[in-house]
């Protein structure tokens, strides 16, 4: 019974998030009119009037044709959960085979295996429907054979959604079966086993598998979080009329919270049973403590712990020396700890990739003013033959072709890397940075009772669609309506970072915190506290360095994130900084971004390279490629300076390898009679020891 308690309050807490998110459009929107209310003012009168009226749960367009809303959303629900499922069964399978044959592949066939797999985890999901669509057709073309739907019409598409959905699963299962593998099998009982005469194969089988299936499982969380954002845009792409298509057309709080409802509901009460039966499976004996969690838990810990935290952040600032405390030295630490992950040529290439794009489309912008050239006819030399009319494709008259209204895609690229990459990059920047911050209040001064309830908590976070919740809540900010946009572009711009940074916060809160904790059991951690270090001092000077490969991770991570949200918002032409809408309903202008950002691009001529047969325009996906491979060299990078800390030797550079050459290759000293009896003098004074 206290076990089903705890599960009923995670999931109203979580009902409670959702139904406070789902307002927060309409909020947005009426804010500027006389008539708009409050925020709490908006929840209540949806609560009241709608969502706990029967009446209330219906699905309209525009206020007409009201039809139940579960008529509507739980069929196309169903139809989305099918992709899911399928892509998510089809994506287990090949990786669980897949990481039992090459499981026992020696060293140089499995490395390219791992690298073939990071350049495709690499590869966005947009592209790999696009691809996949691209070929489908021309096999079409060329033979006359259709090997699955495109695109949902007049039936179902299911297998190219599934096949698209299902690389992400495959390749993240794979990576992580093969790295608990290796790890498992390193262990002793591994050992005994194989010195007992049991073959490899069945050691795995029957030992290995049973050991890591549990582990998986929690990752499997992560997996679908991302399955699931991916989905949002691949039933765009594949014109799928799951819950995305109804709850696009139909923008009210009601259909919000039902869709997020219906996410949520399943994915949660799986997880949870699965936590719960995993956990009795390996600790069957446990017993419960004396103390009953609703005696632990109560308003009173909050607030004591709450006292202890001011206390102690007192007490740390009236203990610090601030006559030490210089701006340079964090500087000078950065430059040095720079300095030296620059000396790997992972790191050195992923890094200056962003500087010196960053730096070019700065530099463009300043001398020339943000110009892109536009040219609608070209004629030849005589200035009376057409050769071409708008768009066009490369290399003339630009290089990498043009947009429908002959603006050059290359001048559009350049524009839009400053803010595409630096904005990237400052959103996964303050993921971490306010998450880790929060860690440091979330290990030091939470109670680990307090800390399991927030875990579990910001643990629904998964179960919800992160493309989905940017898509709900930066709607009524980036699309201006007919009186123009509510908010300046720099409030757009703040807001729209903001909303994608706390989105994440929890998260990366939660994760840093766990993994403060795992460094304060370390027995050095003990030791300084025994000779008195305070706690800012052994944050500092023991946990930080532990975390800071982490955070590059970490911030590695994100910032791919951020990018993949932008390729999805500008699939709905949801541009960064805002979008520019044309109200004119004779001659309306595509969507266009406000600041050339490069899911601008996605959005305005993207999407209509297969329908259009204009293949150049797929060349505005290559940069987010470029990015992303970018960041992945740099978090490896990172990942090897590490280890060569640790104790992993990597290959030396050559001028290293020649100077050790001739130490290993030395001549051995010659032994003669004279080396024996100077042997012997040593040992036994002036008395010699000859050989016989």
């Amino acid at each position: 019974m206290r076990k089903f308690a705890k599960l009923i309050i995670y999931y109203l807490l979580g009902t409670m998030a959702i139904l406070a998110l789902s307002v927060f459009p309409k909020y947005f929107q009426m804010r500027d009119f006389p008539e708009g209310e409050g925020y709490f003012s908006t929840l209540l009168s949806f609560l009241s009037e709608e969502f706990f009226q029967k009446d209330g749960w219906v699905y309209s367009l525009n206020g007409v044709d009201e039809k139940p809303i579960l008529d509507i959303l739980f069929p196309a629900f169903i139809y989305s959960m099918e992709i899911l499922f399928g892509a998510l069964l089809l994506g287990s399978i090949a990786a669980f085979v897949l990481s039992l044959v090459s499981f026992f592949l020696p060293k140089f066939l499995l490395q390219p295996i791992k690298r073939i797999l990071d350049l495709i985890e690499s590869i966005p999901d947009l592209i790999i429907a696009t691809l996949l669509q691209s070929f489908v057709i021309f096999i079409f073309v060329q033979t006359g054979v259709e090997i699955f739907e495109v695109a949902s019409y007049s039936e179902k598409a299911y297998l190219g959604p599934i096949l698209t959905l299902a690389i992400i699963p495959a390749v993240s299962l794979f990576k992580i079966l093969i790295l608990m593998m290796e790890e498992e099998y390193l262990k002793m009982y591994v050992n005994f086993a194989r010195s007992k005469g049991i073959h490899n194969f069945p050691i795995l089988w029957k030992h290995i598998l049973r050991n890591i299936i549990p582990v998986s499982f929690h990752h499997m969380k992560i997996i679908i979080w991302g399955l699931l954002s991916s989905q949002f845009i691949i039933e765009r792409l594949f014109n799928i009329h799951g819950f995305t298509y109804f709850l696009v057309e139909s923008f009210t709080p009601m259909t919000i919270a039902v869709s997020l409802l219906l996410i949520f509901t399943p994915f949660f009460i799986i997880f949870q049973l699965g936590e719960i039966v995993l956990k009795e499976e390996k600790e069957p004996a446990r017993e419960l403590k004396k103390e009953s969690w609703r005696e632990k838990i109560t308003v009173t810990s909050f607030v004591s712990s709450f006292k202890v935290f001011l206390i102690n952040l007192k007490d740390g600032f009236q203990r610090f020396s601030w006559k030490s405390l210089s701006l340079l030295r964090p500087v000078m630490w950065v430059g040095k700890t720079f300095g030296i992950h620059m000396k790997n040529w992972k790191f050195a290439v992923g890094s200056l990739f962003f500087i010196i794009v960053i730096g070019y489309s700065i530099l463009y912008s300043v001398t020339t003013n943000n110009h892109v050239d536009q040219m609608r006819l070209l004629y030849a030399e005589d200035g009376a033959t057409l050769l071409a009319a708008m768009p066009f494709a490369p290399t003339e008259p630009f290089f990498f072709g043009s947009d429908r209204l002959g603006y050059s895609i290359y001048d559009q690229i350049v524009i839009g890397a400053k803010y595409t990459l630096f904005f990237a990059l400052l959103i996964a920047f303050l993921r971490v940075v306010g998450g880790l911050l929060l860690a440091i209040v979330y290990s030091f001064f939470v109670k680990s009772q307090v800390q399991q309830w927030l875990a579990k908590m910001v643990d629904s976070i998964h179960f919800m669609p992160l493309s989905l919740l940017a898509y709900i809540l930066l709607r009524p900010i980036l699309l201006p309506t007919f009186d123009g946009f509510s908010y300046s572009f720099w409030e757009r711009v703040f807001l729209e970072t903001m909303i994608l940074t706390l989105l994440v916060v929890p998260l990366t809160t939660v994760l840093l915190g766990k993994e403060i904790n795992r460094v304060l059991d370390y027995e050095f951690i003990a030791s300084a506290r025994v000779m008195g270090g305070g706690k800012f001092q052994i944050f500092i000077r023991h946990i930080l360095p532990h975390l800071g490969p982490r955070l590059t991770i970490l911030f590695g991570q994100q910032f791919i994130q951020v990018l993949l949200i932008f390729m999805h918002l500008g699939i709905f032409d949801y541009f960064f900084g805002g979008t520019k809408l044309s109200m004119d309903p004779m001659f309306s202008d595509p969507p266009k971004s406000s600041t050339y950002e490069w899911s601008g691009l996605i959005g305005q001529v993207g999407r209509s390279a297969l329908a259009s047969g204009r293949y150049w325009y797929l060349f505005i996906l290559v940069p987010f490629i470029i990015a992303i491979f970018a960041m992945q060299l740099i978090v490896q990078g990172v990942k090897e300076v590490q280890q060569v800390k640790v104790g992993v030797v990597f290959k030396q550079p050559r001028a290293e390898r020649k100077k050790q050459k001739p130490e290993i290759n030395a001549v051995a000293p010659s032994i003669s009679k004279e080396s024996f009896t100077q042997i012997g003098r040593e040992s036994n004074g002036n008395q010699a020891i000859t050989p016989p």
